[in-house]
């Protein structure tokens, strides 16, 4: 009773803790955005903002929506993005259900929130929701390709150097892939470093990568219909998606802590891991979706196919290769 108590407890304050990190991470990204195109921005506190006026706003549902399903996606969305954080480590913590799942049941839960957009656009029974979902569909066939070869490549790396459990996240917090690979195995690492960076806009519908809701093009798309609480529901789910895409990019490329180094131990140990977690957390955001999204123009739904499919799938075997060469040389192969 006592450990269903504390994973419980657990649940609440990572849930907690993921919505106000994940809010506070788009208000950075957003003044970020606006300073490198020489604009003020908002405040750090308008996504909190946001999301407060809109609880309290009307739910509108269309007239010739599935209402059922139009009303329960946002819940499942964030209730799947929620639970996407109980498998993760955060800094030095453990995940909470670190032992019931690895690498690929995280895949698989990464699309659920997805698919809630997808089905909530369908349901809506908009003609813009529904090309946004058609869009979103086309988009999570694509990027999952290179992120399944990033996790894929990572584990048979671990799996051949001798770590017994190569997809478990647990086992990457005890053994790092840059501890196991030598010259070419680093510069494949840096590759699906580069990959990460590409996967996580895509993974989170933004620029260029944001066709499903293009604003200028369909209304704002797949959520073109939602309005109130509802909309709420999905950005809150949003904000907890980033934090959760970036803690697993952390866990598989940056999964280093700085107690070890410094020889800390205790509550100094979880508080100075857990700050240095949250510094990277920041770092790869500010990379791969505040830069990324500064630079580029939104890509049309063909091009964000050609790029996950031929580019970064030729990328990822390139990684392949120098894996291979790299065990070869090193001797476990």
């Amino acid at each position: 009773m006592s450990i269903l108590l504390e994973a419980i407890g657990g649940t609440v304050v990572l849930a907690v803790f993921a919505v106000i990190f994940g809010l506070f991470l788009a208000g950075i990204d957003r003044i970020a955005v606006a300073r490198l195109q020489a604009r003020v921005g908002p405040r750090l506190r308008q996504p909190y903002t946001d999301v407060i006026k809109l609880f309290g706003k009307q739910n509108v549902v269309p007239k010739n929506a599935v209402s059922f399903l139009f009303n329960l996606m946002p819940v499942i969305a964030l209730a799947s993005a929620i639970i996407l954080l109980l498998y993760l480590p955060f800094g030095s913590f453990a995940p909470i259900l670190g032992a019931a799942g690895d690498m690929i049941l995280v895949l698989y839960l990464f699309i659920v929130p997805s698919l809630c957009l997808v089905i909530g656009g369908f349901a809506s029974g908009s003609p813009y929701a529904t090309v946004g979902a058609q869009r979103e569909m086309v988009s999570m066939i694509a990027y999952e390709l290179p992120l399944a070869a990033v996790v894929v490549l990572i584990a048979w790396r671990l799996m051949v150097s001798g770590v017994s459990e190569p997809f478990s996240l647990l086992s990457m917090m005890q053994t790092s892939i840059w501890d196991v690979c030598g010259p070419l195995g680093i510069v494949g690492i840096i590759i699906l470093l580069f990959l990460f960076a590409w996967i996580t806009p895509g993974e989170l519908s933004k620029v260029p990568f944001d066709s499903p809701e293009a604003e200028t093009e369909l209304a704002g798309g797949i959520l073109a219909e939602y309005s109130g609480r509802n909309l709420g529901m999905f950005s809150i789910a949003q904000s907890v998606k980033t934090v959760a895409i970036l803690a697993f990019g952390v866990a598989l490329l940056l999964p280093w802590n700085l107690s070890p180094l410094f020889g800390l131990a205790g509550a100094l140990a979880i508080l100075v891991d857990l700050a240095f977690f949250v510094v990277k957390v920041l770092v790869v955001m500010l990379i791969s979706v505040t830069l990324i999204r500064t630079m580029m123009a939104r890509f049309r739904i063909t091009q964000v196919v050609k790029l996950y499919w031929f580019i970064m799938g030729g990328l990822a075997l390139v990684a392949l290769i120098l894996f291979l060469l790299d065990a070869f040389l090193m001797g476990v192969i």
